[in-house]
């Protein structure tokens, strides 16, 4: 097609052209430097940029080097994290660096191939990485690039279809730019391009720099492309937090969360899914129904999962072998609780209710 073979030769020029003079400049992880964007990279899946953008300096300035991530436990990590979500990014970022470490002498490996091999890194993440800091001439698909691909060259699949996803893959790589030199700031022209103009709702194509040669817009289809993905289905979950305090010193009893699940790998308090849970666990504890003070239900909203969750919180002076009945669980100062990664609608009940518990 005429149209096909126009937009192939001009898409690459275009948006370099456009990138240099009007997309995103001076962002902390823009460079270089391996670590920087890969830790960027990790970050913004899913998040958006201006929450990154308060995240991020706090964890380099605590994580300033890939030896310092290695060496850090994963509790440091996983704090350092809450709130961001998705906290599986945040252990496969510490299996990583110490994957750089000990597989790779601390180096970051340059090719896509290579950085692939790291714990949570496809094949995007991994093409970013090699494109801006080495110069590969590779391409990223992440999801603002399936929506700008699907709309310039009106294509119209299933984005779950592994199928409709390497199609886009082969587009993706027909268009990169001739020059190597031009490929980090054409990969950041793509990603600027998708975040700032190709938006999901409301796109700006008078300010686009492919608007005349955009086959979507020619065929009055770009609120159509991408095609909608199927809406989950939200599931309510119920919980139930048994917050203890120590007698003796004010303690509260944090249990660490197994890998799996939600906010896994973080520290909380013990977290029952049913009554009959909770009494059997306040039985073995040496406590009774009458212990516990109901406190009002907290709503939290996960991607897919709202939770209801209800506090139940008593008093103790508890002295026997807690591993035997709660494994993975320690009493904590409250002037400790900052040591440990704890999700986010704890931390927000704990500064609630700080004044009664402790």
């Amino acid at each position: 097609m005429k149209e096909d073979i126009t937009i192939r030769k001009q898409f690459a020029s275009r948006l370099i052209k456009w990138q240099k003079q009007y997309g995103r400049h001076g962002l902390p992880w823009q460079g270089r430097e391996p670590y920087l964007v890969w830790l960027s990279e990790i970050m913004l899946q899913q998040t958006q940029v201006r929450t990154v953008l308060d995240y991020y300096p706090r964890f380099v300035a605590s994580f300033p080097t890939v030896h310092a991530l290695a060496a850090a436990h994963e509790d440091q990590v996983l704090g350092l994290w809450q709130g961001l979500g998705y906290y599986s990014r945040a252990r496969n970022l510490h299996k990583a660096a110490k994957q750089i470490v000990t597989e790779f002498a601390g180096q970051f490996p340059s090719t896509r191939i290579q950085l692939q091999t790291l714990c949570g890194v496809g094949r995007s993440t991994a093409a970013a990485i090699a494109a801006f800091c080495f110069n590969e001439r590779e391409t990223i698909l992440d999801g603002n690039v399936k929506r700008v691909l699907c709309r310039l060259l009106a294509l119209d699949g299933d984005l779950n279809n592994k199928f409709f996803e390497q199609q886009l893959w082969h587009a993706a790589e027909s268009l990169l730019p001739e020059k190597t030199e031009d490929i980090p700031t054409y990969i950041q022209g793509l990603m600027d391009l998708g975040a700032m103009i190709c938006k999901r709702s409301k796109p700006i194509c008078t300010a686009c720099p492919m608007s005349d040669i955009c086959l979507a817009k020619a065929d009055n289809l770009v609120s159509q492309l991408p095609r909608k993905k199927k809406a989950v289905a939200v599931k309510d979950i119920s919980l139930y937090w048994l917050v203890l305090r120590n007698r003796q010193n004010g303690a509260l009893l944090l249990h660490k969360r197994p890998a799996k699940g939600i906010w896994g790998g973080l520290w909380c308090v013990p977290c029952l899914d049913s009554l009959a849970a909770l009494d059997n666990l306040v039985a073995e504890l040496d406590l009774t129904c009458d212990d516990l003070h109901e406190g009002i239900e907290i709503s939290h909203r996960l991607t897919h999962r709202q939770l209801h969750i209800v506090p139940f919180t008593a008093q103790t002076s508890f002295k026997a072998n807690l591993e035997a009945i709660l494994p993975n669980a320690e009493w904590v100062l409250p002037q400790n609780l900052s040591d440990y990664g704890i999700p986010k609608p704890l931390k927000n009940y704990l500064d609630q209710v700080t004044n009664s518990l402790f």
